[in-house]
């Protein structure tokens, strides 16, 4: 496992539950909030590992379509512009 990954796996879950609740109740910008607070915090190669093999793994296929929609609706961006 790499540094990244395993600085990943040490990220709480009481960090992670906020953004599981915002993409539950469909409340983008929340998510984008928790996002750029979690990239601040940490750095984006954390985040990536964090939100590929701990949030999506856990969304249900609806969460995700919205999440996409989400995403597209507003153009492709990437994380670094946000901080």
């Amino acid at each position: 496992m790499t540094s990244i990954g395993m600085a990943a796996t040490q990220i709480s879950i009481s960090i992670i539950i906020p953004m599981l609740i915002s993409i539950n109740d469909r409340d983008y910008l929340q998510f984008k909030e928790l996002e750029k607070a979690f990239v601040t915090e940490n750095n984006v190669e954390i985040w990536q590992d964090v939100f590929n093999f701990r949030i999506l793994p856990a969304l249900d296929q609806q969460s995700k379509k919205w999440l996409l929609q989400a995403w597209c609706g507003e153009g492709i961006a990437s994380v670094k512009d946000l901080v």
